[in-house]
């Protein structure tokens, strides 16, 4: 039964009497988990329509079984589970059955005896992630972390299956500490307690040894190994002083050691994350991917040493790269479909490497790659073959990448390069009539560190397909897979460059005799959410309306009220609030405290439990927004943190965010 609380809300400035300061009714409905204000009820013929865009899924790899089996995670019901496939193409057997998402799976290794898997899963999408065993035999999941309101997560397993390393908030609720559990006496205890965000990495292959690290910010990070015998903590000298670093990972000999950061190679300066070998004893060093001006984002290593496989990130497309060991000789490997690469996991004989591949086109799919002896060209086959809710995959819309002009200059030695570009994916409706011109929705990533990939979406697909609509998905500055100088480009009081970059991009779509800039939306998640209020201050008069989705709209209080565990970490990015000048910085730059100039129509959705982005982001902002005239949705999900992970949910905001598009951006008011 639906609960309506009619609320009025009447926002005076001053003796100002117009009509953008008119009060208005506001509708509260609660229903269930779901309370909205003032959205009006979806279609059916709406709901009719993106039915089938709503039952598209994915197999994303988690490992492999000790019988041979891949472990998937997919969705066949409202969360996404552990499922078991035995033979290509085979069938999909659930093995988990929750309310809640699992993630974060890991399988024992095939020297641990031990058949089964560790997972996480948290309650209502608070991030507080519990690890649990589940064994394949007796079919039973056993909490393997305290149970209560602490975040446990990244967790490797030793080599013979005896140790269980992971991250663990248990200790204060702050620090973020690695910790070990010895799984046959069920013992845990602390080994770096050190303060700040730690992670395990990889144990030695005698398990006396465990390779950490810790997180400072994207562009920072120090490893170190601890002697788990004595808790001796050891820290890596760092060349250049400060680095990111990537996977960190011990060479089968237990003695070198492979892994990945942006260090200086030969004393010059590296803008991209390259993967490395170093062995100390005998001084080698040597940057294996050198010649890749791109980032190296995965690495993973055979169970019988013989083979090593990275990903790296080039301009937004995954290439695939397998190394003989120790020879370091590249392997001739097939084609692969051109998109995203990621879930590389080698079978428990080493001989096949699954992974999962993605593309515009099409969802996430389970691969394997047959990698014989010799110099023999590997073979690839697929083992899933996901839904795409009986549509026509020909019709799906492959985006272009493009690059536009934006404010400021690439200064490289003192010298000026020219006017720096920003790059995009533009999906482009391939039913466009002739000579019309199509609106547009830009789409903002969040992060800020993270990188727009050219994934395949459900929903970019209805926009483009069933409703004509172009969309732009940029990579402003402050995106990752771009070098370190970009990474960097809108820290702390640079912040709204980035969304000048958004200006920028409006001025590129004024030119393109396509695309209509007088019917422009923007929207995005999380810091996109951020950067979709700033670009509604900015250019309400270039925009035509916004959606925000769990989006900071005042840093002072997003600061205050993010989790503990995660404050000191946003505020090398963002800024500390603590520093007058940074938060005077705030107070000018903050959307809520410019929510007088958003003059657009506004959609707000957020999760409930969210402990990242607080709902209280998302109420403060519509209700300032609230008297400037304009209608202002509002979307909460009490079962739902940082995102909408159930599918009931997410079908509900999807359908409402069309609705709001066809309302406020293509007019179409019935």
């Amino acid at each position: 039964m639906k609960l309506i609380h009619r609320l009025l809300f009447a926002a005076v400035a001053g003796a100002c009497t117009c009509a953008a300061h008119a009060a208005q009714d506001v509708v509260r409905e609660q229903q269930g988990n779901r309370v909205s204000e003032n959205i009006p009820a979806i279609p059916p013929a709406l709901l009719e329509q993106l039915n089938r865009y709503q039952n598209t899924r994915g197999a994303a790899v988690s490992g492999w079984t000790q019988d041979g089996c891949l472990l998937v995670s997919t969705r066949f019901a409202e969360t996404s589970q552990a499922h078991r496939v035995c033979e290509p193409l085979g069938m999909r057997e659930q093995i988990t059955f929750y309310d809640e998402p699992i993630s974060q799976t890991a399988v024992a290794p095939a020297a641990s005896g031990r058949d089964g898997f560790v997972f996480a899963r948290d309650v209502g999408g608070n991030e507080f992630q519990q690890l649990y065993w589940y064994d394949l035999k007796t079919r039973g999941a056993t909490l393997l972390t305290d149970g209560k309101r602490s975040k446990n997560d990244s967790a490797t397993f030793s080599h013979d299956g005896k140790l269980l390393a992971y991250s663990s908030t248990a200790r204060n609720g702050t620090d973020t500490d690695v910790w070990v559990r010895d799984l046959a006496t069920g013992q845990a205890r602390p080994v770096v307690t050190e303060g700040g965000s730690w992670e395990a990495l990889d144990f030695s292959p005698d398990g006396k040894q465990l390779l950490v690290f810790k997180g400072v910010s994207a562009a920072e990070a120090y490893p170190g190994i601890v002697d788990l015998a004595t808790g001796k903590l050891r820290m890596f000298p760092v060349d250049g002083g400060k680095a990111a670093f990537g996977p960190f990972k011990f060479a089968p000999d237990g003695k070198a050691v492979y892994f990945v950061s942006d260090e200086p190679i030969d004393g010059k300066p590296s803008e991209f994350l390259v993967l490395r070998y170093h062995d100390p004893a005998s001084g080698t060093l040597k940057a294996l991917s050198a010649d890749i001006p791109w980032d190296v984002t995965d690495l993973e290593i055979s169970g019988d040493g013989k083979h090593l496989a990275f990903a790296t990130n080039e301009d937004g497309i995954a290439r695939l790269h397998v190394l003989a060991l120790p020879s370091h000789a590249p392997v001739a490997l097939p084609e692969l479909p051109i998109g995203l690469i990621g879930g590389l996991r080698f079978s428990p004989d080493g001989k096949r490497l699954a992974v999962s591949l993605n593309t515009a086109t099409s969802p996430t799919d389970a691969y394997v790659i047959d990698l014989p002896d010799g110099g023999a060209v590997a073979k690839l086959t697929r083992w899933t073959r996901s839904e795409v809710g009986g549509l026509d995959t020909a019709r799906f819309v492959a985006p272009t990448l493009v690059r536009f002009p934006t404010f400021d200059s690439v200064v490289d030695g003192g010298s000026d390069k020219g006017r720096r570009t920003i790059p995009a994916f533009y999906y482009r409706p391939a039913k466009a009539a002739a000579g019309a011109k199509v609106p547009v929705i830009v789409n903002i990533h969040g992060g800020p560190e993270s990188q727009a990939l050219p994934s395949f979406s459900p929903s970019i697909q209805f926009l483009v397909n069933e409703l004509g609509v172009a969309v732009l998905v940029p990579n402003v500055r402050g995106s990752s897979g771009y070098g370190k100088t970009y990474l960097t480009l809108d820290n702390a009081e640079k912040r709204e460059d980035s969304v000048k970059d958004i200006g920028a991009l409006l001025d590129w779509i004024g030119q393109q005799p396509e695309l209509d800039a007088r019917r422009v939306g923007v929207t995005g998640g999380s810091y996109g959410g951020y950067m979709t209020l700033a670009s509604l201050v900015h250019y309400s008069d270039r925009i035509r309306a916004g959606i925000d989705l769990v989006g900071i709209s005042d840093f002072v209080t997003f600061l205050n009220n993010t989790e503990s565990y995660r404050r000191d970490l946003r505020r090398v990015e963002y800024g500390d609030e603590r520093v007058p000048e940074m938060r005077a910085t705030f107070e000018r730059i903050s959307p809520l405290k410019n929510a007088g100039k958003i003059r657009s129509p506004l959609f707000v959705a957020q999760g409930k439990n969210d402990p990242r982005v607080p709902y209280t982001e998302a109420e403060q902002i519509a209700k300032a927004v609230r008297g400037n005239g304009q209608p202002v949705w509002f979307l909460m999900f009490d079962d739902e943190g940082h995102g909408f992970k159930k599918k009931s949910n997410s079908d509900y905001y999807t359908a409402a965010s069309v609705l709001f598009w066809q309302r406020h951006l293509l007019d179409k008011q019935e």
